[in-house]
């Protein structure tokens, strides 16, 4: 089946979502957010960035998912999403958060071929993307904020990741339903200092942030 994309009504909902929340987005990022979305509804047709394929599904359970997450970053100044996929919630904060760099790293090559392309036609200067495991990144410059949504269980995102994130910085995870047992699993030097439930507009599902720092 194909969903057309009514631009107009699209844009309602996510303006009326974005209100709903309470959020700061201005009618240029609100602009920006819709030129993503429409990119990522032309291009899921050939390379699968996600099962939805549906725009106006994609508008609550993609944009306002992570827009709902943008407060938990208020203070992060360079974040890395891991597993970006289709770039959820990566994008998303490097449009509403200027200011911020956001890098994104996944395995999968048309995953930030779409990335890349993304960064260029949104001109979103604050963007990298990197084509590899995060297990095998090194940066001079560490991350205060590391952040994943829908990618892995708590330990193995700590495990991988944890190299890069800088001394003092957290780990900002992106759930469902509140990860009991994964949090039971988390390695001894990592805790979980916060557990946030979202409220995301027309989406009738749970949804946490786990947030993780370090012990000592």
């Amino acid at each position: 089946m194909k969903y057309a994309f009514d631009r107009d009504a699209l844009a309602k909902v996510l303006a009326d979502g974005i209100a709903e929340m309470g959020l700061d987005v201005t009618p240029e990022q609100q602009g920006k957010l819709m030129a993503y979305l429409q990119l990522m509804h032309k291009w899921n047709a050939v390379y699968n960035l996600t099962s939805l394929r549906d725009p106006m599904q994609m508008v609550t359970h993609h944009l306002l998912d992570s827009l709902a997450a943008v407060p938990a970053f208020k203070d992060a100044r360079n974040v890395l999403d891991v597993g970006a996929g289709g770039g959820l919630p990566g994008t998303v904060l490097a449009i509403t958060r200027p200011d911020m760099k956001v890098a994104m790293i996944d395995t999968v090559h048309k995953k930030t071929a779409f990335l890349t392309q993304v960064k260029a036609e949104l001109a979103l200067t604050n963007v990298t993307v990197y084509t590899m495991k995060v297990q095998d990144l090194a940066v001079s410059d560490k991350f205060d904020v590391i952040t994943s949504r829908a990618f892995a269980d708590l330990s193995d995102f700590v495990n991988w990741s944890g190299h890069l994130l800088q001394e003092g910085g957290k780990f900002i995870a992106l759930k469902g339903v509140a990860p009991s047992e994964e949090r039971e699993r988390l390695p001894q030097e990592w805790k979980v200092s916060g557990l946030q439930p979202l409220q995301v507009p027309r989406l009738g599902a749970e949804r946490h942030l786990v947030f993780i720092q370090r012990t000592t």
